[in-house]
């Protein structure tokens, strides 16, 4: 398929194979003309074809979306940073849990694109609505390891009025790990599952969580902690 529509014009459509056996084409925009001839073509050369669905999206549509999903990151990420400010309202400095919690969640996002930029290029992927809606959960579940995290620093820290805030920071990571793992590993597992058997049409999502749920337990345990005990001691 992919062959066939180079010679007749596409060398850059990007061709996948959905588990039903059908073909997801995605091609530069054009016309009603350029689509009929193309189907004509395809059709002379494999035989009768049906079309499922056809989606055209201009190039103007496409920057009002990477627009409206900035801004929703940014909402996102401010009320995140509210509401973890506000959990942590009886802790001193509760700004700082807010802060280092966007941290970690900027670290998850931009480590979840960049990887998916890279496998796009190899792989001819393109970015959609759905990596859009990846991203989004990605920022959501980033911050849930991180929370708990905060959290048991919180008990610890009322319960253990002697120790240095390092030791304190260092005993609620070593109590929280097995559950941060255990909960990134099920939740992997379930996405795996679905990139395997539900096929293309959540692809980009698929790879999008995959890749932010690693990072993010990465980030819940290795970044925002530290990036806490590092502000705590300037």
């Amino acid at each position: 398929m992919k062959q066939e529509l180079a010679a007749v014009g596409y060398p850059n459509a990007i061709v996948q194979l959905t588990s039903e056996g059908d073909f997801l084409i995605r091609t530069g925009e054009i016309t009603g003309e350029e689509k009929a001839a193309l189907e004509d073509k395809l059709t002379a050369r494999f035989g009768s074809l049906t079309e499922g669905e056809f989606y055209a999206v201009s190039p103007l549509v496409a920057t009002e979306t990477a627009q409206n999903a900035g801004i929703a990151v940014a909402v996102a990420a401010l009320g995140i940073l509210l509401y973890v400010t506000w959990a942590f309202h009886r802790m001193p400095k509760p700004f700082r849990y807010g802060t280092c919690a966007i941290v970690a969640l900027v670290h998850d996002a931009l480590v979840a694109l960049g990887v998916f930029s890279i496998l796009g290029g190899l792989l001819h992927w393109q970015l959609s609505l759905m990596f859009i809606t990846g991203i989004l959960a990605v920022i959501g579940y980033s911050v849930n390891n991180t929370v708990v995290v905060f959290d048991r620093i919180r008990e610890n820290l009322t319960k253990d009025v002697r120790s240095g805030f390092e030791v304190v920071v260092n005993n609620s990571l070593i109590e929280t790990l097995s559950r941060s793992l255990n909960t990134s590993l099920t939740t992997l597992f379930v996405v795996i599952a679905l990139l395997l058997f539900v096929g293309a049409s959540i692809q980009n999502f698929a790879v999008v969580l995959i890749i932010g749920i690693i990072a993010g337990t990465y980030s819940s345990i290795c970044i925002a902690p530290l990036v806490l005990v590092a502000w705590e001691k300037e």
